[in-house]
């Protein structure tokens, strides 16, 4: 069993702290209380792209060390049994909200495919490298992308046709998860989460390491109870 690698946590608490900030910006422009445009503004746009890289960059380090020795398959199926239905409950729940712009392939959804599919990189770092730097660097300029994907399976799932409330395409995302496995393949983990800035003995970065510990939990109840106090608020009128 790997050491557990505390600074890591305390980074993915970054990005928990990160995203309920987006996350509450994104209540208020929806309950109409500041007006924000969430969709076309660059600041919001590249914001969201912070957050995502973080997360995807961290899961891509965490599934090395989970299986740096061998693959453990007890530990591979509970987790793809978690994000499955961690997944759905997404997809479900945004359908009641939002039916036009449903989550049909978010970050969990990105998450449950990466965590199988990049198992056949973990004893391939350069290989992971190239293949994350080609990844990046062909959506960047424009010609490698899931546009026909979601093209062909539009119709027939009846998927979003404009816009979807939260979309982590394997195109580029998957690029910089493998990045994160080659990351950790060469050991830099260390280098970069044991320096003084990860130092867990910070009072708010004890904060962030637990944050960054249950980050699946955080991701699945932030919005319920945000919405929930959004609601009372309009009808406290307050």
């Amino acid at each position: 069993m790997s050491k557990r690698v505390h600074g890591l946590d305390i980074f993915r608490g970054y990005a928990i702290f990160l995203m309920v900030v987006f996350h509450f910006s994104f209540d208020l422009n929806n309950f109409h209380i500041l007006t924000l445009d969430l969709k076309h503004d660059l600041f919001w746009h590249y914001f969201r792209y912070v957050i995502v890289s973080m997360f995807v960059f961290s899961a891509g380090i965490s599934l090395f060390l989970a299986h740096q020795n061998s693959i453990n398959f007890k530990k591979v199926m509970k987790r793809v049994l978690i994000l499955t239905a961690a997944s759905l409950l997404v997809s479900i729940g945004s359908y009641t909200q939002f039916p036009k712009t449903w989550i049909y392939f978010g970050i969990l959804h990105f998450f449950l495919f990466s965590s199988l599919f990049g198992l056949l990189f973990l004893r391939l770092p350069k290989l992971s490298l190239l293949i994350g730097i080609g990844i990046i660097i062909g959506y960047n300029l424009g010609f490698l992308h899931m546009h026909w994907l979601y093209d062909t399976l539009k119709y027939p799932l009846h998927l979003p046709l404009h816009y979807t409330e939260d979309l982590a395409n394997i195109v580029p995302w998957f690029g910089v998860f493998l990045l994160g496995i080659s990351f950790a393949s060469y050991k830099l983990h260390y280098k970069v989460f044991n320096n003084t800035f990860f130092n867990t003995q910070h009072r708010v970065n004890r904060y962030f390491s637990f944050a960054g510990q249950h980050s699946l939990l955080i991701y699945l109840i932030h919005q319920p109870i945000l919405f929930t106090l959004f609601i009372a608020k309009n009808y406290l009128g307050l």
